[in-house]
Formats: structure tokens, sequence, C-alpha cells
């Protein structure tokens, strides 16, 4: 006879709750600990007393939260016995709930928790847990997505708890503040009820609007606090706006402009240089008096020595390289003695010396924002189409790693070069070739020739299409004619020229693709001054005239960027952020392709935030054909 074993916890908490249904014997619930959530749970429905077998259930859900074991705490806390909770344990049980709910980043859950909280729920609870209640209330807000309801909360708090940390809690409710879309701040501004709630939204709302520069936002910031003298953050302003106030004294006077203005990127360098300049002269917060802008032609120059020339020779921030190569030799030193914003990336896993930062226009950044885009909106089984090459290796590693991160599924990736029959690209992709092969395999196996009409892979939500216009022209109606036209299609900005052409780009209606405010927004006055008097800014040359007027931008506010976590800019190439290795990544608009020309998206975010301290490898023109 074969003897099996068994675990023994489990068998004494089979044995406990066989007695005790069996009526043999008694289990005191004051005193017991069950070993799992189901016999927990099939103790406390013994139990005739409800307060007793709530108040056992919610000491079990808290002694696995104890041990870190917050599934097993979910699975109490989600259960029907507490549904209806008894008088006085309504508390006890959020407080869990929240916990729970926060550790395990089940934003479905935190839905449910909100939808049941006011920014005032904290207050119920004594004073040595309303500190704790008031910040799981504030991470149960934002995990759900209402982070109105989060930086309520927090307002809320620093009045009621004299022991609070004003200066952290006044920086976590900026932090929210800034991550509200324009829409949100408005309708909560008229909603806004309260001295203090008014003013934070008031704060906001100015420090964002439009055209508004980095001196005006300091004016901006003395002028609400001259008229908001009795408010909190009047008194302790968010460190950001703290910091703000410092860089129009701080921020560099004598800038060297490091580009190629000849051989093989000089058109790439040019551009960059006269959006660098033209953003400068219309900047009124710059002091002419005082800034020194030298243009540095580098082609043909040994970057790293060239730096050690510049680093002496007085400049206060060196903007360039440009090149890969020479980002690399700035990289080979331990720290940089004045500050240099490259204009490239450095290959992932390269650790950057002090005074180092990067920016360029990120392919990666794209990819993780359609990822992002397609798991928020359901689709999160997708088929990809990138192009061959080092510059697709890179696109595809981002798309896949953050697909991995958000729970999504690349179900098939096919890679093509421009001179490949698309058709079968295409066929392979849906599954059609699949389809025709099983049929093919069915009638040798028979013997008989069989009525077969392919079908395409049923299990896809949506389509990657990584292309240039013109092979992306193809593909579009490849899908259709594959069966897969249902499948919406989103890319990055290749697809596009930069430039309406409506006769050409109908084979890409219904396209999603995101693109760089410089192509998409609306009511550009740099834009529209450039395309006046300047040759070059339109397609690609745009894009890096554009990059060239961020990296202006950036040259007055990486101190701010660096130092806090929540700062952004509002560029022409994206919203700006940095990781904290100094690297700068870039959040862009949608359009969709209508009648063969870009119809811009409504304004959209992320629901879950991915943090992504990684270095991308990408060309400073996030475009394929150019290596730098």
């Amino acid at each position: 006879m074969i003897k099996k074993s068994i675990n023994q916890p489990v068998l004494a908490s089979f044995l406990s709750v066989f007695l005790l249904l069996s009526g043999c014997a008694t289990v005191n619930l004051d005193s017991h600990i069950a070993q799992t959530p189901n016999e927990a749970l099939e103790l406390a429905a013994s139990e005739d007393n409800r307060t007793t077998a709530q108040q056992y259930l919610l000491r079990i859900a808290d002694r696995f939260q104890s041990q870190g074991n917050h599934e097993d705490a979910r699975t109490i806390l989600q259960s029907a016995q507490l549904n209806q909770m008894a008088p006085g344990l309504e508390g006890q049980k959020r407080l869990l709930a929240m916990t729970s709910a926060t550790a395990l980043e089940d934003s479905d859950w935190a839905r449910s928790i909100a939808a049941t909280l006011t920014p005032e729920a904290f207050i119920d609870y004594g004073p040595d847990q309303m500190g704790r209640a008031a910040d799981l209330q504030a991470r149960t807000y934002e995990l759900a997505g209402n982070r109105v309801g989060a930086a309520m909360t927090l307002m809320l708090l620093a009045q009621t708890d004299p022991e609070a940390d004003v200066q952290q809690l006044h920086d976590r409710i900026w932090a929210l503040l800034n991550k509200l879309s324009d829409q949100e701040l408005a309708d909560a501004s008229a909603e806004a009820i309260g001295y203090e709630n008014q003013g934070w939204l008031k704060l906001a709302a100015l420090v964002r609007e439009p055209g508004v520069n980095l001196d005006e936002q300091g004016r901006i910031v003395r002028r609400w606090q001259n008229n908001w003298p009795g408010h909190p953050a009047a008194q302790v302003p968010p460190s950001e706006l703290q910091l703000i106030a410092t860089l129009a004294t701080s921020r560099p006077e004598k800038i060297a402009l490091a580009l190629p203005l000849e051989g093989p990127f000089a058109s790439a360098g040019k551009a960059i240089r006269d959006g660098f300049l033209s953003a400068y002269y219309m900047d009124e917060s710059a002091d002419r008096s005082k800034t020194d802008i030298r243009v540095i032609n580098t082609s043909g120059e040994d970057f790293a020595g060239l730096y050690n020339e510049l680093s002496s020779g007085g400049f206060d921030l060196i903007v360039g390289p440009l090149e890969k190569e020479a980002l690399a030799a700035l990289a080979s030193m331990n720290t940089l003695p004045v500050p240099a914003l490259g204009l490239n990336y450095l290959p992932e896993g390269t650790t950057p010396p002090d005074g180092l930062y990067q920016y360029g226009l990120s392919a990666e950044d794209e990819a993780r924002q359609i990822a992002d885009r397609l798991v928020d909106q359901g689709l999160d089984h997708v088929l990809v189409l990138i192009p061959q090459g080092e510059w697709g290796d890179r696109v595809e590693r981002a798309l896949l790693s953050r697909l991995q991160q958000r729970n999504g599924v690349a179900l098939d990736i096919e890679r093509f070069f421009p001179e490949d029959n698309l058709r079968t690209v295409t066929a392979d992709l849906l599954g059609i070739t699949v389809s025709r092969n099983r049929a093919i395999q069915v009638e040798r196996t028979i013997g008989i020739d069989v009525e077969f009409e392919a079908r395409r892979r049923q299990d896809a939500d949506a389509i990657v299409m990584v292309a240039e216009p013109t092979i992306a022209r193809q593909f579009k109606p490849l899908f259709a004619f594959y069966f897969g036209g249902d499948l919406p299609v989103y890319s990055p900005s290749i697809v596009y020229g930069g430039s309406p052409n409506p006769s050409r780009d109908r084979d890409l209606n219904d396209v999603i693709f995101t693109d760089i405010p410089w192509v998409l927004g609306e009511n550009n006055e740099l834009r529209a001054q450039a395309r006046e008097h300047l040759k070059g800014t339109q397609g690609q040359l745009g894009r890096l005239f554009a990059m060239g007027a961020d990296a202006w931008q950036l040259s007055k506010r990486l101190p701010l960027l660096r130092q806090i976590d929540s700062a952004s800019i509002n560029g022409q190439t994206g919203v700006l952020t940095m990781t904290r290795q100094g690297s700068i990544h870039r959040n862009q608009l949608w359009a969709r392709f209508v009648n063969g020309a870009p119809k811009l998206l409504p304004e959209w975010q992320p629901t879950e935030e991915t943090p992504d301290t990684t270095r991308n490898t990408e060309a400073p023109d996030g475009s394929q054909p150019e290596r730098i």
C-alpha cells in the first residue's frame, strides 16, 4: 500500500473545522488562529454572532497582512461575510482593505473602495491612526485614478495633523495636481469648496497657463502668495516652486552649443542649432545682456579633447555632443566639471558620469507610450510589425518590456526589410499562412480537394505597425485584404512624414499614431515664425528643429528636473521629464488619420504609471535611416 504524507498544518486546520461543524468541539474565535483564508471563512460562517464572526475575520486578515500575505488578506476582506459590517467595524475593514489594495496595486479593488470614500473619511480614526489612514486613503484614491480625491485628502491632513511633515505633504499635493489634465483641474476648481482647496487649485492653474516661462512662473508664485497670504502653501511652498524661485538667478549664462555643422550629420546639427537659437531669441525671459551662446563646430574634432578645452574656457553648460561616439567619450570620465546636455543617449547599461544629461527624440519612448495606451484601452493582445536592424531591435525591446510590465502580450512579431514581399509578411502576421498550410495538410491527409477559405487568427486585439509612410501605406490595405481590417492599428511617429499629404495618406485612414507637439499641436507661435522665416522646419528636420528648441528650455531647468521628481516641461517635443540618472523622457500627443490627414485626439494620460529609469540608445532624431 502506498502511504501519502499529509501536511500537518493543513491536517490540523481540517480537523479543527471538521470537529466544529460536527458539533464535537467548539473553537474560541477570540484566540483561534486560522492557517488559511478558507479555514477562517468556514469558522466564521459557523458563528451565530455576526459581530464576533466579523471581528475574527478582520483579526485574521490583519495577521496575514503582518506576514506580508496580502493575497490571503484580500480573499477574506472581499468575502461576502464582510459585505454588511456590524456597527463600529466598517472603519477597521476599510483600513485593512486600503492596506492590501495598495500593497497589491489592485486598481479595480481601489476603485471600489474609493467609491465609498470622501476626503474627510480619515478624520473618523483616532489620533494614533489618522496619519496612516489619510496616507492610505490618498494612495487608494491615486491607484483608483482619482488624483483630485488624493490631493484633497492630503490638503485636509496638512490642516488637521499637527505632527504631519508639512513640506512632504505639500510636495505630494503638488505632484498630484501636476498630474491632472487641464480638464480635470478645471472641473476640480469649479467644484472646490474651502479656502485651502481653492487656493491650491488656483495656484496649479496659474503656473500651467500656456506660454508661461520660468521667470513668469516665479512672478506668478510670488503674486499668488501675496493674494493668498494665509494659505498653507504660501507659508511652506512645494519644493518645486521654491526651486523655481532660485533658477532665474542660477541659470547658465555662458553656453557652448557644440554640434556637427559639416559632414554627414550637418543637416541634423544645423536644424538643432537653428531651433536652439530661435527658442532663445523668442524667450522674453532670457537676459540678452548676460547670456552668451557660442556655436562650436564639432565636425572632425576629438570631443573629449574639445570638452576639456571648453570646460576651462569659463562655460557654465555645454549643449552637445550629437554623435554617439562623442557621447561615449564623455561617459568615460568619472565626473564632468562643466555640465553637458548630450543630444543622444548612451548604450543601455552604461552609467553616466555626474554632470552628464541625455536628451534626444527617443523611438523607445514612443514604443512605451504605445504599449501604455493599448493596455489602458483593453487591447492587451497585439500583433507587431517592426523593421529589421539595430533600430528595430531597440524598438522591439522597449515595446515588449513595457507590455510585460503592464501584463500585455505580443502574440507575434514579424520583422521585415522594405524589399520583402509585404503580402507574405502580412499573411504570416495575421495567421493566414498557418491557416492555408493547415488546409493543405487536411487535403493531403484525406486525399480530396476541400473547399476552404482562409481565416486570420482570432486572439489579437490590435496591430502595432512600425513602418515608414511608403511601407505603411502598403501594409494598411493588406490588413483588410487578409481579414484584419477590423483590428485597430497603432504606430509611432515614423508613420507620418510630418506634413499633411491627404492624397497619399488616405491608405493610412484610422491608423492611430503618436507624434510631437511641434507636428500635431495647435497655435504654436514658434512653429509659425520658424516656417515663415526659415527653411528646413518641416518633416524630419522640423522635428530636429523642435528638439533644438527644447534643448534651450532644458538648459534653464536641468537642476529643477533633476531634483524634483514631479517636475516637467511642456516642450515642442512632448512633456519632458528626467530620470534620476539624468535621462530625459518625453510624452507625446496622439492623432488618427482621417481622410488622409492627422486629426488630434483628446489629451490622454496612462492610468497606471510604470517607473522607468532605463537609459535609451536612440538616434537623436528617433528615425531609422541615419545613425549617429
